[in-house]
């Protein structure tokens, strides 16, 4: 909640339903087997996004605001994951068809980071950890980059990791377009897809050909 450029922005209304509860409806449609939780902070300013868990049947980790990395990293140890998948909570439009893919790619080629976001428009993609991949980063992690962003020790270091990247169609290989909330212009773009499309569970493709 405390985003300097757009204060509040994961509870902000798109389209009659709050950027957050985009991305739990989005996942509702993933064929995988998955256990969602969200992870904020322990700062009071989060104490709304509790609350909203409660409300919607989500479980809740709160952990370090200023230590994103040990944040995952406590939340992925309490639950005993063997993977983590990472969606950030600031792009409501997440390409769950592509997420199927990804898991399937990183499981099957027995990555220890695996990730979509070469190709598909900035804000669709995601990421996966191994526990073990995230384990490393946390313990050998210790730039500023590292602790702020969970990834970047893995991507400093790629030589020590087996690194998948997921290929998708032509038609979404469209990483020029911009699907994510940062600033208050992005915000405004989001609404005006969701009004202008007007489907419940908006396509991807849908946004690209809009956008193109």
């Amino acid at each position: 909640m405390g985003s300097s450029r757009l204060p509040g922005k994961i509870l902000k209304s798109i389209g009659g339903r709050p950027l957050l509860g985009h991305i739990f409806f989005r996942l509702s449609f993933l064929k995988h087997e998955v256990k969602t939780i969200l992870a904020t902070s322990t700062s009071d300013k989060d104490d709304i996004v509790e609350i909203f868990c409660k409300e919607n049947n989500v479980t809740c980790f709160r952990g370090s605001e200023l230590n994103v990395l040990e944040r995952y990293y406590s939340c992925a140890k309490q639950y005993s994951f063997d993977h983590v998948i990472r969606l950030t909570a600031d792009n409501p439009f997440y390409d769950i068809e592509e997420l199927d893919n990804l898991i399937d790619l990183h499981l099957t080629s027995g990555a220890d980071y695996s990730h979509s976001f070469a190709y598909l428009p900035y804000g669709t993609g995601a990421e996966i950890f191994t526990f073990n991949a995230l384990e490393r980063s946390y313990k050998m992690g210790s730039q500023p980059n590292h602790i702020e962003h969970v990834n970047e020790y893995i991507t400093d270091n790629s030589e020590l990791f087996k690194i998948e990247v997921l290929s998708v169609s032509t038609e979404k290989n469209r990483p020029d377009i911009r699907l994510t909330v940062d600033t208050p212009e992005d915000y405004e773009k989001m609404c005006f897809i969701a009004k202008y499309i007007g489907q419940e569970y908006i396509p991807i493709e849908a946004v690209i050909r809009h956008l193109s």
